[in-house]
C-alpha cells in the first residue's frame, strides 16, 4: 500500500521511526512536509498528487466525519499525566466545584484525574464539546466542554502550552496543570488580556469599510456558505466584503492586496489571535456577530 504520513509540528521529529515501521510492514511510505494545524487539516492534495491509498494522520482524534476521496486513519498520540503530581498541584486550588478539561493526548487518563480530584474533596464536572471525540476534550476551535456547565467555580486544564487554555472562558477561575511536572498556573490574567484584545479589534472593525473574508480550502475548515452569508450581512450595513480563498492564509500574501481594513475568518477561528501578523483586526464569526449587533443598535 502507498501511504502518506502526516504529523503536526510537534511530532514531526518522530517521523523517521514511523517510516521505518510502515516500510518494514511492506508499505511504500511518503511524508507530508506541509504545516499541520489540527485534525481539520488533512494533506489531501499531497495524497492525490502521489496517488496514495491512505493518509495516516498522527496526533489528533478523528475530526472529519464525512466521506473523503482518500482513506484517512487518525492515530492518536497519548502522553501520560503524572497523577500524583497532578493531585498535589490540585490541592493548591481553593475552589471546590471544578470543570476538568484536557487535550486528546491526555484524555485517556481523564477518569484517573477525576478520581484524584474527588479524593481531595473536589466536585468534578466533565462536559462534551460540539466537535470533539471525547468528553472532557477541548480543541482550539471547540471549548464547549468547559462552557456548558454553569454551576462550577473553576476550570482546570491539563496540558502544556497556552494555545488551548487561552480560548477558555474567562468568567471563572482558570488553572493549568502541566501533565508531567505538575506545575500549577493561574492564567486568568492572560485570558482577560485576550478578551481586551478582542474588544479592541471589534472597536477598530466598527470604523472599517472594506473587509477581506477568509475562506480556507482545508477540508475541515472550508465554509463557503458562511463566507457568502458574511458578505451579504456586510452589504446590509453598507460595508464592502471580498471573499478570499486559499489553502494557506498567509498574512504576507493577503496584505499585498492593500484593500482591506479588517479581515473576517470563516476558516479557523483562532486566526483572530494572530491579528498582529495580519497587521489588521481579524474577527472570527462570534466577533462579527457582535459587530452586527452593535451596528444595528
Amino acid at each position: 500500500m502507498r501511504i502518506l504520513l502526516q504529523f503536526p509540528e510537534g511530532l514531526k521529529k518522530e517521523a523517521a521511526k514511523y517510516v521505518e515501521k510502515y516500510e518494514n510492514e511492506g508499505h511504500e511510505v511518503f511524508l507530508s512536509a506541509s504545516p499541520c494545524y489540527g485534525g481539520c487539516d488533512l494533506s489531501l492534495d499531497e495524497a492525490r498528487a502521489i496517488n496514495a491509498d491512505k493518509i495516516v494522520h498522527f496526533g489528533h482524534a478523528r475530526f472529519i466525519k464525512q466521506r473523503l476521496p482518500v482513506e484517512v486513519e487518525y492515530v492518536e498520540y497519548p502522553i501520560n499525566v503524572n497523577i500524583k503530581k497532578f493531585q498535589n498541584a490540585a490541592k493548591k486550588i481553593k475552589e471546590k466545584k471544578i470543570i476538568l478539561v484536557t487535550t486528546v493526548q491526555h484524555v485517556h487518563q481523564l477518569k484517573e484525574m477525576k478520581s484524584a480530584l474527588e479524593s481531595i474533596g473536589k466536585v468534578v464536572y466533565i462536559g462534551k464539546g460540539h466537535r470533539t471525540t471525547y468528553k472532557g476534550q477541548i480543541l482550539g476551535c471547540d471549548t464547549a466542554a468547559a462552557e456548558s456547565i454553569k454551576h462550577s467555580d473553576a476550570i482546570v486544564y491539563v496540558g502544556s502550552g497556552m494555545f488551548h487554555p487561552l480560548c477558555l472562558p474567562s468568567c471563572k477561575s482558570l488553572y493549568i496543570i502541566h501533565p508531567e511536572s505538575g506545575q500549577l498556573c493561574d492564567i486568568i490574567k492572560q485570558t482577560e488580556e485576550r478578551t481586551k484584545k478582542r474588544k479592541a479589534m471589534l472597536a477598530m472593525a466598527l470604523n472599517a469599510t472594506s473587509f477581506g473574508i477568509l475562506v480556507s480550502t482545508k477540508t475541515g475548515q472550508f465554509n463557503l456558505k458562511g463566507a457568502i452569508w458574511v458578505k451579504e450581512k456586510l452589504k446590509q450595513i453598507n460595508k464592502t466584503g471580498f471573499i478570499l480563498v486559499a489553502n494557506e492564509l498567509s498574512p504576507y500574501s493577503l496584505n499585498n492586496f492593500m484593500l482591506f481594513d479588517c479581515y473576517i475568518t470563516v476558516a479557523c477561528p483562532r486566526l483572530s489571535d494572530d491579528s498582529q501578523s495580519f497587521e489588521k483586526p481579524v474577527l472570527d464569526l462570534s466577533l462579527f456577530k457582535e459587530l452586527l449587533q452593535i451596528v444595528k443598535k
